[in-house]
């Protein structure tokens, strides 16, 4: 008679209490296996967040509660993000902070921190002035060197069409090919931008010109702008002193800042200096094989009579080229080397062993090191006090620091608040040298001013439209006071004639007194800008 499947089942697994051990630890082993690979399934789909999802390798996408992005170092700061947003009822904009958020450096997530506590504390102060609507901060990931932004591009289209009435996106502290396409992606659909960093003059609508970027608006004078500034601060130098050195990488930072300090050079009188010397890194923070090619660099440079460096490239290679060039080959000539805005990431990269490498042996500075600063916590105080100096020259008394001209007072009022307010958010402890947290804060709070001055009475809040076409409105009385100076901007959508910090590396003897010191304001326009902020033709 044949047996039965339930009696050989019994006989093979469950017969003898061998039998019953066995059969149990293999059920056990099963289950375990069963639930560890579950797990680890689950772990892998949730491993971003809501909003928020893997691609390549990274997490890509928008999210507003809390997510840290797997950056330990911002995760307090996206905590009071979170706890702002969590505070609103219906009657809110959203503005999303759009930028690679998953840095891999110590010096570039010091950066990231110091980017979201500016926008955080523009978002404390927004929802805490009288003026509606209040504000909803995201933080939108569009991937390393935005790599992935035309997967994050659509969310924010739909979320300005939801319920959640996104009216601005910025950020973008990177000119790269691919920043100028996520910013071409959302204002053709009707998505207002507003550059807070970026300085490639290729992100820039052209004065005079059809826009390319309708409902574009930019906080940060662009490379031309930086270079003609920096020009007329130094006044003019012979041709033979000068040299270009430059990243032939395609980067339009680069590029744009590459072709301001050639038409310098043009500029320039006498007889030609060395021709421009190039060299090719692999990426923004890549330093490769740099070094090796700045050393036949710099010898010819030492024997060219040259001494003043225009140097386009970004700050991981400029550092670079200042150690090669503080080598002792140049030991006769004092160079100044000028760069870019970018130059304000320098003081994040450079190490103890680095700045020690910059000072002779008497201490003093082997070189000058130059870069037009979006803005410098030292400006507005400095500026202040060399006006009550020149007035009280002028007159024998000296005025109250409440008397001067708006243009210096309201930038300094403006940083006051921005400090008081990092405290009672409690936003942590704040390091502005770099510009980022203010710049970063002056745009969300440009783009906070842009959206109430748009709304029409009665309505929770203004059009995509209505915002986009408020940039344009923004100077004279209906300009924005920034940390980094006033904020007026042309029918384009440009800063106009917005000051600059120029800045000086000043590296120390001992250990923690290196710093990047403040030496002047510079004006795009080489005139200070009018006090009545009205923008005039150039």
């Amino acid at each position: 008679m044949s047996q039965t499947f339930g009696g050989w089942l019994f006989e093979k697994t469950w017969e003898t209490l061998l039998k019953r051990i066995i059969t149990c630890t293999v059920v056990v082993a099963v289950l375990a296996a069963g639930y560890v690979g579950a797990r680890r399934i689950a772990e892998k789909a949730g491993a971003c967040a809501g909003g928020v999802s893997e691609s390549g390798g990274e997490c890509i996408g928008v999210n507003g509660s809390g997510y840290d992005w797997g950056v330990k170092e911002i995760g307090p700061i996206v905590d009071r993000i979170k706890d702002e947003n969590d505070k609103l009822d219906g009657a809110y904009v959203t503005v999303a902070m759009m930028l690679p958020l998953q840095p891999e450096s110590a010096a570039e997530k010091r950066q990231l921190r110091s980017e979201l506590q500016g926008a955080y504390i523009a978002q404390y102060r927004a929802n805490r002035e009288e003026g509606a609507p209040k504000v909803r901060l995201v933080l939108a990931n569009p991937g390393k060197d935005y790599a992935h932004q035309d997967e994050v591009v659509p969310e924010l289209v739909e979320t300005a069409h939801s319920k959640h009435r996104l009216r601005a996106v910025t950020g973008f502290n990177l000119s790269l090919e691919s920043t100028r396409e996520a910013l071409s992606s959302l204002t053709d659909q009707g998505v207002p931008v507003l550059v807070a960093r970026a300085s490639a003059g290729s992100l820039a609508n052209v004065e005079g010109k059809e826009r390319r970027f309708k409902g574009l608006a930019r906080i940060l004078p662009t490379n031309e702008d930086q270079a003609r500034a920096l020009a007329d601060f130094n006044g003019s130098r012979k041709n033979e002193q000068t040299v270009v050195v430059r990243d032939t990488r395609n980067d339009p930072y680069v590029r744009s800042l590459a072709d301001a300090f050639q038409e310098l050079e043009k500029q320039e009188k006498g007889p030609s200096g060395p021709d421009t010397m190039t060299f090719t890194s692999d990426g923004i923070a890549v330093e490769g094989d740099v070094d090796n090619q700045f050393r036949p660099m710099v010898d010819t440079i030492c024997s060219s009579g040259a001494d003043t460096v225009y140097f386009a490239g970004r700050s991981t290679h400029l550092r670079l080229f200042l150690k090669r060039l503080a080598q002792d080959r140049c030991e006769d000539t004092k160079f100044t080397v000028v760069s870019g805005s970018d130059g304000a990431s320098l003081k994040n990269k450079m190490s103890e062993k680095d700045w020690a490498q910059l000072v002779d042996d008497s201490g003093e500075p082997k070189m000058t090191v130059q870069y037009a600063a979006p803005a410098h916590p030292d400006a507005w105080r400095t500026e202040v006090r060399s006006w009550q100096d020149d007035e009280e020259k002028r007159t024998k008394r000296r005025p109250d620091a409440a008397k001067a001209p708006g243009s210096l007072r309201e930038p300094l009022n403006e940083l006051a608040a921005l400090r008081e307010s990092a405290e009672t958010g409690r936003a942590g402890t704040l390091d502005l040298a770099d510009s980022r947290t203010m710049m970063v804060h002056d745009g969300v709070r440009t783009a906070v001013e842009a959206i109430r001055g748009a709304k029409l009475a009665g309505e929770t809040a203004p059009t995509l439209q209505q915002v986009g076409n408020r940039w344009a409105t923004m100077q004279a009385t209906n300009r924005v006071n920034g940390t980094s100076g006033r904020i007026c901007l042309t029918p384009s959508g440009n800063a106009y004639n917005k000051p600059l910090a120029v800045v000086r590396l000043q590296p120390g003897e001992k250990k923690g007194t290196s710093r990047l010191g403040y030496v002047g304001l510079a004006w795009p326009l080489e005139r200070k800008q009018a006090e009545d902020c009205v923008v005039r033709g150039r």
